[in-house]
């Protein structure tokens, strides 16, 4: 295939992703049911169907089951478990640590799906359901793609998951996560960790991540994408009262945009860039700032404690 016929592949990806985001953010305003909105869903399409390859070792039906049991375990910790917010957090972070360990995979964009909603104190089974269905549309956009030939084909391999080795790096990740998240979480900073930060520190925290490879320019994409998400937030939506879907559509085209002169596609700054939608006015002003610290500790951090 020539490069032009690729281009046009990868154009008609974005569109496709910045369509499914529309559609999120017009039931969302239709409904009159914020819970509905995702940021992770952009997070989860960047590696299903923008990036060349899918970052992570995972079959459909695992992507499926693991959002869906993520995103209720989040909402039920909000309803009935009445502890401080820390130890909600802390319960989300070992339940789906569990339970990637049991499915043997490393499809670690299930930990923001789990611990945005104990952020948001959201307890409407909404955002459940209405994160169910956007991992079936997923799922399935990623299955007809990979019919028609829009990207390659995902090979998933439970062999290639060592449970050992796995168990003993998240009983790390537990030790450490808990550490550094006492302060952000006790004070109430909480965007200072915000979920798809902690994706990131996750990420960073493998060894055998290419990224590590590159954390100045991931560190960048995530700083971009704040200024970005929060500006076109206040900008259209505070000031001038356009629709959050206007913000939403400028913003992903210019993650795209970003994405390709970087030549990389991180997908938690999917999730960075949507976030800022859903927070509270006062909120937006410091959001970046948080990233832009948050991401300046956690980075190197992980690297740090995690080396090869």
């Amino acid at each position: 295939m020539d490069t032009h016929a690729l281009k046009i592949i990868k154009i008609e990806r974005y569109i496709l992703a910045i369509a499914m985001t529309v559609v999120m953010f017009l039931i969302a305003q239709i409904s009159g049911q914020k819970e509905i909105i995702f940021p992770e869903v952009l997070a989860i399409m960047t590696g299903a169907w923008i990036a060349k390859r899918q970052p992570w070792n995972v079959n459909k039906k695992r992507i499926f089951i693991l959002t869906c049991l993520a995103s209720i375990i989040g909402v039920a910790i909000v309803r009935y478990i009445h502890l401080d917010l820390f130890f909600q957090v802390a319960i989300c972070f070992v339940l789906v640590g569990i339970s990637l360990l049991l499915l043997r995979t490393n499809f670690i964009p299930i930990i923001s799906a789990c611990i945005l909603p104990v952020y948001m104190g959201t307890t409407s089974w909404i955002y459940s359901v209405s994160v169910s269905i956007m991992a079936l549309i997923i799922i399935i956009g990623q299955w007809l793609m990979e019919k028609y030939h829009m990207r390659s084909i995902n090979h998933f391999s439970a062999e290639e998951f060592d449970i050992k080795k796995e168990t003993k790096w998240w009983l790390k990740l537990f030790l450490i996560f808990g550490i550094i998240s006492v302060i952000p979480i006790e004070s109430r900073n909480i965007f200072f960790l915000a979920p798809p930060l902690i994706v990131t520190f996750v990420e960073f925290a493998n060894p055998k991540s290419p990224l590590r490879e590159k954390p100045l320019e991931i560190f960048e994409i995530l700083v971009f994408a704040s200024v970005i998400g929060t500006m076109l937030r206040i900008l259209l939506n505070t000031y001038l009262d356009c629709p959050l879907v206007i913000c939403a559509i400028f913003a992903c085209i210019f993650l795209f945009i970003a994405f390709d002169y970087s030549r990389i596609t991180f997908p938690p700054a999917g999730a960075i860039l949507l976030l800022p939608m859903i927070l509270r006015a006062e909120d937006l002003k410091l959001f970046p700032l948080e990233v832009i610290v948050g991401a300046m500790i956690i980075i190197p951090l992980s690297m740090f404690l995690f080396k090869k």
